[in-house]
């Protein structure tokens, strides 16, 4: 027999849907007992409510940090009503059952990300909500727990179906959801206490979040595919405003955070850049003075991959750029905003997604990253690593010029953000040849120069774009043959992280190829 609901308790700091829920809780004859603000929310409805103060026989103390833990409380949430000895014990002590519990949380994740004060936010870390949803939670045999809003309907549904009461599937699917909102709380608050510390991995590592969008698939048609938002400041894909087009795909989703994080490498106020990706893989990046050239000079670069590409800018949308991408088929633009000329243009684009963000990410900003494996997790610090070009150690006899090294600097950005083994060519602050995720890096350089020599085909020119270009490598040469390869595309120079066995050999290459190098001691692997 399901078990009636005749007493709620419910503190709730998020007050949407309130009015309604009480209303028909007491239409359905329940008594409500409630804490502080809520108890006078409810009261201002006109309703009847009994401040739980008169249920503990004890005041709410501490500036509120205190009311709710009392075995008046946890003993009518956690009593199994089929235990004799649980039932003579409440009736002993006078406890009086409670059915049903809505309580949602402190707003702990709210207070984090509106840039509260170190106290304000200690002070929104709820502990007598998560000790009652895990009491409610624990005896879902006989009591009904809400955390989330979006659930009230749901709940009132159910008492309408079955005499004011819930059924045993319905309890357990909102016991798990508590226990799920209750551990993600958990974490945000264990991420942020350890980035208080300033640094390290945690011993145990606390993670979770909550569903952002439902996705049609996964990567591919039978994988079923979710993205969850978690407790991190750091201005991401998930912050934009998506302005038109279908609704982005997991693929969509990835691939946008790999071209924001390439994107982020260039500041806005001084360079325009625009970064194309496709299949998590840049396949054209470009600084200019205007937004259209950057895109012009990275569509260039491989204009072939770059159908139904990822397109990110670092500045406004403006309209003359959007008439110029309007051109090919573009799945997904990225941008800090767009002007309404650009709006107008792209709403003719109706398949076309557009997001835009508040603001550009602080660059290198520290984060975590979380990979998956079989039956564990793999945890690193985000790569936010910085080149100081003072650091840098030329090993030739020839060293590169203002011009080589500015280009040196820009492909050493990128190489960071294609999959290893990454080899980027560039000149003039576009890329020229990409090559992306081989298993030897001479393949890389070979898959580079050959898109390069394809590129000039499509343009007419005779020489393979690569032709004058700089070379980045995101880790060393182990052997000679990828210098040799770069001079027979037509590089002047390259920029590579140095601190192999053959560095003296590959050094030698080099200088017999006329080719400027310069080491970082920095490496850039992506996988």
């Amino acid at each position: 027999m399901n078990p009636k609901i005749t007493r709620a308790l419910i503190s709730v700091s998020d007050k949407t849907g309130l009015e309604e829920l009480v209303r028909r809780l007491a239409g359905h004859g329940v008594e409500i007992v409630s804490t502080g603000g809520t108890a006078a929310a409810i009261r201002n409805y006109g309703l009847e409510v009994r401040d739980v103060s008169d249920v503990t026989g004890f005041p709410e103390i501490m500036d509120g940090r205190v009311k709710t833990l009392h075995p008046h409380v946890h003993g009518g949430l956690l009593s199994v009503r089929s235990n004799a000895a649980h039932e003579d014990a409440r009736i002993t002590h006078g406890i009086g059952l409670i059915d049903l519990l809505v309580v949602n949380l402190y707003p702990f994740e709210e207070t984090r990300s509106s840039g509260g004060s170190y106290q304000a936010i200690v002070e929104n870390i709820d502990v007598g909500g998560p000790a009652m949803i895990r009491a409610a939670a624990k005896n879902h045999a006989d009591v009904t727990v809400v955390v989330d809003p979006a659930d009230y309907g749901n709940l009132l549904a159910e008492m309408l179906a079955h005499d004011a009461a819930t059924e045993p599937v319905f309890r357990r699917a909102m016991a798990a959801k508590a226990f799920a909102r209750t551990a993600v709380y958990d974490a945000a608050i264990a991420h942020w206490m350890e980035s208080q510390l300033g640094g390290g991995l945690p011993e145990f590592l606390a993670m979770g979040g909550r569903k952002a969008q439902s996705l049609r698939y996964g990567e591919n048609p039978h994988q079923q595919a979710a993205v969850y938002r978690v407790q991190d400041n750091r201005v991401s894909v998930l912050d934009a405003q998506q302005v038109q087009g279908k609704e982005l795909s997991y693929n969509n989703i990835n691939d946008a955070d790999a071209a924001l994080e390439a994107v982020n490498e260039f500041d806005g106020n001084e360079q325009a850049a625009c970064v194309i990706v496709k299949h998590a893989n840049p396949c054209g990046v470009a600084v200019a003075g205007s937004l259209g050239a950057a895109y012009d000079k990275a569509l260039a670069c491989d204009a072939v991959s770059a159908f139904g590409g990822i397109l990110a800018f670092n500045r406004k949308l403006d309209g003359a750029t959007a008439e110029v991408i309007s051109q090919i088929f573009t799945e997904v633009i990225l941008a800090p905003g767009a002007d309404d000329d650009a709006l107008r243009l792209l709403a003719q684009k109706k398949n076309l997604r557009l997001l835009l963000l508040p603001r550009m990410p602080l660059a290198n900003q520290l984060s975590q990253q979380v990979k998956t494996i079989a039956g564990g997790l793999l945890l690193q610090t985000r790569d936010a690593q910085t080149l100081d070009p003072a650091m840098l150690r030329v090993v030739t006899k020839l060293a590169p010029n203002a011009a080589q090294m500015q280009d040196l600097l820009f492909a050493w950005k990128v190489a960071k953000h294609v999959k290893s083994n990454a080899i980027v060519f560039a000149r003039n602050g576009a890329t020229t040849g990409i090559g992306a995720g081989q298993m030897s890096r001479i393949d890389s350089t070979r898959i580079a120069v050959s898109k390069s020599r394809d590129a000039a085909n499509a343009l007419g020119l005779p020489q393979p774009l690569t032709h004058g270009s700089v070379m980045a490598s995101d880790a060393f040469f182990p052997f000679a043959d990828g210098i040799e390869a770069a001079a027979e595309a037509g590089a002047v120079a390259i920029i590579q992280p140095g601190g192999a066995m053959r560095d003296e050999e590959v050094i030698k290459a080099a200088d017999a190829c006329g080719l400027a190098m310069v080491f970082t001691g920095i490496r850039h692997f992506k996988h």
